[in-house]
């Protein structure tokens, strides 16, 4: 990990725990929320993680007293089947499992100041069942990333960091993920939502890229209607390719629908 990235992540957290004395008010209640999506492709980063094809997307989160919550995540996806695939087609091993993501994440947010708010957690991708280690040359696909992010007015900036091999590329343990993304309330339901953001992978620097986004949403008395513009700049486009050799962060527009409940 770079000092520049440790940097980040120490000043957001030491910026929290600073300000937890004098900006903090202790909550006296519990709040557990729900969500469920629907998306034309599921992108992460930038890098779609169903083969551009649909996903369906269920969560809920506890917000604890004290600024402390947790939450779960799920979706489908397709990646691990489709880079199993290589070697399922070329070497004639056996398919590799791994259909389902699963997030489970924890942490603690807090006013600093006035308009400044710091978040530090935990969040573990688990990809139950899945044997991409088997595929040659990864590693289990399962990763624990720590995190810490200051948002002021719409604007947040969030420096995620992975404490094991990031999704299952061997080596690659400190790998990290410097995003600055913001949310502007346009008025009558409507929001535009720019975002950058670089990966860096350690150890394979043929995997470093960044991706930028810019979304649209819409609010139907509760559901959330988007759309969003996503493209990548990667250095090695090979180091995000399918076995049919397509490029997993072409660039493209994605439909969502979202409801909170």
């Amino acid at each position: 990990m770079k000092s520049s990235s440790r940097l980040v992540i120490a000043t957001i957290s030491i910026a929290i725990l600073a300000g937890v004395t004098d900006s903090v008010q202790a909550q006296d209640k519990y709040a557990l929320t729900g969500n469920a999506a629907v998306v034309s492709d599921y992108r992460y980063r930038g890098i779609t993680q169903t083969t551009f094809k649909p996903a369906v997307q269920v969560g809920a989160d506890l917000a604890l007293p004290n600024g402390l919550y947790l939450g779960a995540w799920a979706t489908n996806i397709k990646w691990i089947k489709d880079y199993g695939a290589i070697d399922f087609k070329k070497e004639g091993t056996l398919g590799i499992k791994g259909g389902t993501e699963v997030d489970i994440y924890g942490g603690y947010k807090a006013e600093i100041t006035k308009g400044l708010t710091g978040d530090i957690g935990l969040l573990r991708y688990q990809y139950p069942g899945n044997s991409l280690a088997k595929h040659t040359g990864y590693d289990n696909a399962n990763t624990t990333e720590v995190y810490g992010a200051l948002s002021f007015g719409p604007a947040t900036l969030k420096y995620s960091r992975s404490t094991t091999n990031l999704f299952g590329n061997i080596d690659s343990k400190g790998s990290g993920y410097l995003d600055l993304s913001a949310s502007f309330d346009m008025g009558n339901g409507w929001t535009v939502s720019p975002h950058v953001g670089r990966q860096t992978i350690a150890n394979s620097p043929a995997g470093n890229y960044v991706d930028v986004s810019l979304g649209v949403t819409k609010d139907f008395s509760g559901l959330l209607i988007g759309l969003t513009y996503i493209t990548v700049d990667a250095k090695d486009e090979s180091f995000y390719q399918t076995f049919d050799k397509k490029f997993q962060g072409k660039s493209g527009l994605v439909l969502s629908a979202k409801y909170n409940f």
